[in-house]
């Protein structure tokens, strides 16, 4: 099983799409509100170098925005 984890805000659209996307798929995420949460903010600049969400990290490979066939293609998803 892969480990997904997604940076996102509330106010995000692409985020709620990500999110959306996975709950459709019966994929577990961890998700962090960046917004709010400034640890998990610096963690994602640390690691990916963008400010810009949705920042979403799938077994170590790194996703900026909501790029669906990528994210399929790394989860096994069928188009």
């Amino acid at each position: 099983m892969s480990k997904v984890t997604v940076y996102s805000t509330p106010t995000c659209h692409f985020c709620h799409m990500a999110k959306d996307y996975f709950k459709e798929n019966n994929v577990a995420f961890e998700d962090f509100d960046v917004s709010m949460d400034l640890g998990k903010r610096k963690e994602m600049v640390d690691k990916t170098g963008q400010m810009g969400v949705p920042v979403i990290i799938i077994d170590n490979n790194v996703i900026v925005g909501f790029n669906k066939p990528k994210i399929a293609d790394l989860l096994n998803i069928a188009e």
